[in-house]
Formats: structure tokens, C-alpha cells, sequence
């Protein structure tokens, strides 16, 4: 995959999944635009001071004004919505506010983020890629953490639609459903868990690439399981 001379925004660029595709797309040759909201994730990022990384402070990517940053002057090839929130929480523990930060960080962040990219991309064509997760596709999985739930069939639900809706103007949209993923976070929540079987960050991020890519010529409005073995 050559992106060479390619710009991409990358949401969650400074997590660890995201920062498994900025590496892959640095070394095909792109650049690429990362929001961070924390001094501390820009502080560990690995790319932090490579030349053909802008990295970009916001505070909130459901607000209009901070999701506008990320495209100011530029076209991008790509734009790959990794950020996100997690919460687990049964619905008795769940109040709307929670349930609304959960909407926020996931679906109306995502739903901002494709909306300015496809503007900036303009009749350019291009790639959109977001982050669903496995309850997405399997909803009963989704017992215990509703909320994640919802807002993750959200983001399915949007990539299908919007897909179907900018296909005539080059962009395709797709969207991958990890599976929970091998990172510390996770060995450190789940630590008797069989980490083999969980798909690595690389493994998912080589995935993303691919569809964000010029080489992913017919593939759109797919949720595309990385589930590992597990």
C-alpha cells in the first residue's frame, strides 16, 4: 500500500490501536493529522516529533469548532475515526448523562469527523474508515455495557448509510469491528484471559490501512470483524 503524498486524519492517533496505523501510515509514506486532547498522550507518542505529524489540541471532537481544526486548509486522502469512549455499566447504573457521553465520544464524534472530511475531500474522492466494535454486529454481546452498545451500532449504522451516499462522489466508507483487542489496558483489566486469541493492534491496524487505501478500489459500507481467534 503506497500513500505516498497522501494526508490522512487520524482520530485516536495517539492510543493504541491508532498509533499502530500512524506508524503503518508513516512508513507508506503519508501524513498525517492527529488530535490529542491530554498533554500527557502527546508527551508518550511515539511520532511526536516526526516532521510529517501535525498534531493538533482539542478538547471535545463533539463539538463542531474542534472537529473543523483537524481539516482547516487541507484535502485529505483519508480520514480513519479511531477515538472513542468505553464504559461498562448495566442499565440500572446508567443514567442519561452517562448514556449521552457514551453517544458523544463515540457516534456524534465519528458522525462530525465524516461529515468535515467528506466536505474538505470535495469531489476529490477519498476513504473514510471508522472504529465499530464486535456488539456492533453482535448486540446480545453488548449485555452489561448497553450504552457502548447503542452508540457502536450507531457508528455501523452510519458507515452502511453514508457509504451508499457519497459512493457516486469517489468516497468510500467502511468500518471495522474489533473484538477486544491485545493492548496493557486490556492483559491488566482481563489478566487470566488468553491473550493469544485476541487480535493484536498491528493485525487490526493493517486492516484499516487496507481500506483506507487506494488499493481498496470496489470495497464499501462493510463492518468488517477483526475478531483474532477469539
Amino acid at each position: 500500500m503506497n500513500f505516498t503524498n497522501k494526508h490522512v486524519v487520524v482520530t485516536g492517533g495517539t492510543g493504541a490501536l491508532g498509533a499502530a496505523v500512524v506508524d503503518g501510515l508513516l512508513k507508506a509514506g503519508a501524513s498525517c493529522a492527529v488530535p490529542y486532547v491530554h498533554d500527557a498522550e502527546m508527551a508518550r507518542f511515539a511520532h511526536k516529533d516526526d516532521a510529517k505529524v501535525s498534531l493538533i489540541k482539542v478538547a471535545d471532537l463533539s463539538d463542531e469548532n474542534d472537529v473543523a481544526k483537524l481539516f482547516q486548509g487541507v484535502a485529505p486522502w483519508a480520514s480513519i475515526h479511531i477515538a472513542g469512549g468505553f464504559a461498562a455499566a448495566n442499565i440500572g447504573d446508567t443514567d442519561k448523562t452517562a448514556l449521552m457521553a457514551q453517544l458523544d465520544s463515540n457516534l456524534v464524534s465519528c458522525f462530525l469527523c465524516c461529515r468535515v472530511a467528506i466536505k474538505a475531500m470535495a469531489d476529490n474522492g477519498g476513504r473514510i474508515v471508522n472504529v465499530a466494535a464486535r456488539p456492533a454486529l453482535e448486540p446480545r454481546l453488548g449485555a452489561g455495557m448497553t450504552a457502548y452498545t447503542i452508540a457502536k451500532s450507531g457508528v455501523a449504522a452510519l458507515t452502511m448509510a453514508l457509504a451508499e451516499e457519497v459512493a457516486k462522489q469517489g468516497i468510500l466508507v467502511n468500518a471495522v469491528a474489533p473484538s477486544i483487542m491485545d493492548t496493557p489496558a486490556n492483559r491488566a483489566a482481563m489478566p487470566k484471559a488468553d491473550f493469544d486469541k485476541w487480535p493484536k493492534v498491528d493485525e487490526v491496524a493493517a486492516t484499516i490501512l487496507f481500506l483506507a487505501s487506494s488499493d481498496n478500489k470496489v470495497t464499501r459500507g462493510a463492518i468488517v470483524p477483526v475478531y483474532g481467534m477469539a
